[in-house]
């Protein structure tokens, strides 16, 4: 908590003794007040008490610590990719993925007094997402753990000249001008964040759409994800993404994060895991939840 800027530490206090009194009703996300993920959690569970946290390790930890029941946390964007790290985190924790959500993003620029602005700080993926906007006013970027993080932190400078890429609500938490609205190089802009359990709850059979996400590592040998993957399309199963990635330094094979439509108990899919495991050295289900957005 010593990590925010004094001007969120407050609050972010206040927020935390809240969630507290009710942790059974706690959903713990990513950065101080006013970032995204605080409006996703918001958006997600109205009626829950929203419990900031420094880091996405520390939101992660305080659903295994039973601070909060749930942990919402960003996985990719629709224009800036993947988020950083988060294939590696979400296993290492622990917890199961119960739900999805998907929030439109429309970042502001915020500042305290007026221009030129020559700095724009935010959280590398915000920076990403608005790199055409800063590149053509002549901006540079700075990184920061979050988004609404910065936005306290400009409100808390005396440097002239700086900025802060975030959302409109972070701009009213700490009293910044809103200078430009909308500032994201693409409209599609949009956030898929993933909710976490300690425990599996899995949906009901007669749920709709249901999404599956796991990850595996293929053996070593030619032809092996090609081999892996055709128990998927010999049985119908719809994979909606694929993300190879390596770990530990290892050159020598690649694990892979992939989501598919449907969930273990249903035949073909069952039958698809099957040819998976085969041809793979293991296989993990991260967590099966409704579908919250159409994938067609």
């Amino acid at each position: 908590m010593q990590s925010y800027p004094q001007i969120a530490r407050l609050m972010v206090e206040d927020m935390a003794r809240i969630a507290a009194q009710e942790p059974e009703r706690a959903i713990a996300y990513q950065g101080a007040p006013g970032a995204y993920s605080h409006i996703a959690a918001s958006g997600f569970a109205p009626d829950w008490h929203p419990l900031p946290c420094f880091s996405f390790q520390d939101a992660m930890d305080a659903v295994k610590d039973g601070r909060a029941a749930r942990a919402i946390i960003p996985i990719e964007n629709s224009q800036h990719g993947r988020v950083a790290d988060i294939h590696f985190l979400l296993p290492e924790s622990g917890l199961t993925i119960v739900a999805e959500y998907f929030l439109p993003v429309r970042h502001c620029l915020l500042a305290k007094g007026d221009g030129p602005y020559h700095s724009a700080v935010s959280h590398p993926q915000a920076l990403g997402q608005t790199r055409h906007y800063l590149r053509a006013n002549g901006m540079e970027p700075v990184n920061y753990p979050d988004t609404a993080g910065a936005a306290a932190f400009v409100a808390e400078s005396e440097e002239p000249g700086l900025c802060a890429v975030a959302s409109r609500l972070a701009g009213e938490v700490f009293g910044l001008k809103v200078v430009a609205e909308g500032i994201e190089d693409a409209a599609h802009n949009m956030t898929r964040f993933v909710v976490l359990a300690a425990h599996r709850d899995d949906p009901l059979p007669d749920t709709g759409k249901v999404m599956t996400t796991f990850i595996f590592e293929v053996k070593n040998i030619p032809a092996a994800l090609f081999m892996a993957l055709s128990g998927f399309a010999t049985n119908g199963i719809n994979m909606t993404k694929l993300e190879s990635y390596i770990r530990d330094g290892s050159f020598a094979a690649a694990e892979f994060f992939a989501d598919i439509e449907g969930m273990p108990g249903q035949p073909a899919v069952d039958r698809a895991l099957e040819v998976l495991g085969y041809h793979s050295k293991w296989v993990r289900v991260l967590g099966c939840y409704p579908q919250a957005l159409s994938r067609e």
